[in-house]
């Protein structure tokens, strides 16, 4: 795309024609036709799973810049191989047993008779992404599996979508740079934007960063690492230049996983370039972010119900937009829990 053009998309994501999450209508990932959203949330300790289903399909991209993620039938998803319609995507607690969600929206979507005749039989395409909650609620034993993907599965609706301790973003958590003690609770959250021509680009996200939350708009932290007093919040900055505080050798668990939806008409390689483009929305808001431990992981699902031709620049810098509201909505949902006050108890 010209740098002209893309400068022009990126400044229209603040014009006021635009009609984004913050308004007084809120909108969510949802308002992309073809999205449904259902939650599952385990109630013997904080985790739970989030499943987006697009059952018409939808052309489907991920990009993964943090060194350790956690996914399944991402390789499928790359624009040179074969498959290009999505089914579902699935966000989970969990850690790497969290991934077992996916056999789970796998049945009820087959039940549905969605997904690729063959065989007789469908197979739904349901790649998903899980954050490392094990520790939160101290039962790392308990942790979402193919049961809780198919409740999930089962409850999602076209509705606004439920926010903060709920489903994936149940056992998130931020601000663990200088390590667990001073950590808040993350969440998940959910937020979109819609042109006046009907273009939309939504977002959902579970926050589970190691960092601390920064509003862009503002510069100033949402949630994050807590001082001694805890009342406050840590300089990330100068922790992460060790100016403050000493490295505490603590491996963070810094992974925040999100799914981007467009009712656009996009090519597997379109949708990885908007994939990476919304990579931004992580890179505004999470600090640090993309680092050797992080699980880091956008996927963008094209439902393609919006017929205009699409400037996959313009998506991109919506896509940014909206994974950034969508984390900011995530922690200032979240509410307290055992160990982990959230960002509504800071002032």
């Amino acid at each position: 795309m010209r740098p002209l053009l893309l400068a022009l998309a990126i400044a229209a994501a603040a014009a006021p024609g635009w009609q984004r999450s913050q308004d007084t209508a809120p909108l969510h990932i949802t308002a992309v036709d073809g999205v449904a959203v259902g939650h599952h949330t385990l109630d013997e300790r904080p985790t739970g799973c989030t499943v987006v289903l697009t059952e018409g399909g939808a052309t489907g991209a991920v990009t993964v810049f943090g060194g350790a993620p956690g996914t399944t039938e991402t390789d499928l998803l790359e624009p040179e191989n074969l498959v290009d319609q999505v089914h579902a995507v699935f966000l989970s607690g969990g850690s790497a047993f969290g991934l077992d969600v996916a056999g789970g929206v796998r049945r009820y979507l087959s039940e549905k008779k969605v997904g690729f005749a063959f065989g007789g039989a469908y197979v739904p395409i349901v790649p998903g992404a899980i954050i490392f909650d094990l520790p939160i609620g101290g039962r790392p034993e308990i942790r979402p599996g193919a049961d809780c993907g198919y409740a999930a599965a089962a409850a999602a609706s076209t509705g606004p979508v439920a926010e903060g301790n709920v489903g994936a973003g149940a056992g998130a958590t931020v601000g663990k740079t200088p390590g667990r003690g001073r950590a808040m609770k993350g969440g998940l959250g959910s937020a979109a934007l819609r042109l006046p021509d009907g273009l939309t680009v939504g977002a959902i996200a579970a926050v589970n960063a190691a960092g601390s939350i920064i509003d862009p708009r503002t510069g100033r932290i949402v949630a994050g690492a807590r001082t001694a007093s805890g009342d406050g919040f840590e300089d990330i900055r100068a922790i992460v230049r060790g100016e403050r505080l000493p490295r505490s050798g603590h491996a963070p668990e810094n992974t925040t996983v999100v799914v981007v939806a467009t009712n656009a008409r996009l090519t597997k390689a379109q949708a990885k370039r908007v994939a990476q483009m919304a990579q931004a929305g992580l890179a505004r808001t999470i600090l640090p972010v993309f680092t050797p431990g992080d699980g880091d992981t956008v996927f963008v699902l094209a439902t393609g119900t919006w017929t205009d031709e699409a400037d996959t620049g313009r998506v991109g810098a919506l896509a940014a937009e909206a994974v950034s509201d969508a984390i900011l909505r995530g922690v200032r949902a979240a509410t307290s829990i055992p160990g982990y006050p959230a960002a509504r108890d800071i002032r």
